[in-house]
């Protein structure tokens, strides 16, 4: 005699995986927020001719928070495992996009200040 399937078995997978997303589901006005900002800011930058260099930083940033916020909806919803994934596939592109921009604007901050710092000490050598 064949064992009877567990029908809850299914629902309460369901259940741990909203529970597992609800909180990115619950930021998801956050996250749209900021993504509409950081668009916005990249086209005020992309103003300037120098700007167009570094305008579609912020406008990546924003599309991939707006794409977490969409998938979080989508995997809160319907409970799907594959739109949670993708949502957490896009939290850490949006946060590998800051950190790397981060690591790069203390490099140039401390570098800048080893110039400025080398350039007065060879002006504190000048009389004039």
């Amino acid at each position: 005699m064949d064992p009877q399937p567990n029908l809850s078995q299914p629902h309460a997978s369901q259940e741990a995986l909203r529970d597992l997303v609800e909180p990115i589901y619950r930021a998801k006005f956050w996250m749209q927020l900021t993504g509409v900002m950081l668009i916005l800011a990249g086209a005020i930058t992309a103003i300037s001719i120098i700007g167009l260099l570094v305008a579609w930083i912020p406008v990546w940033a924003g599309v991939v928070l707006m794409q977490t916020a969409g998938a979080a909806q989508r995997a809160y919803d319907g409970s799907d495992a594959r739109e949670m994934k993708f949502a957490m596939g896009k939290l850490k592109t949006y946060f590998t996009i800051f950190g790397v921009l981060a690591l790069i604007y203390l490099v140039l901050g401390i570098g800048g200040m080893l110039i400025s710092m080398a350039g007065f000490s060879m002006m504190g050598g000048m009389h004039f």
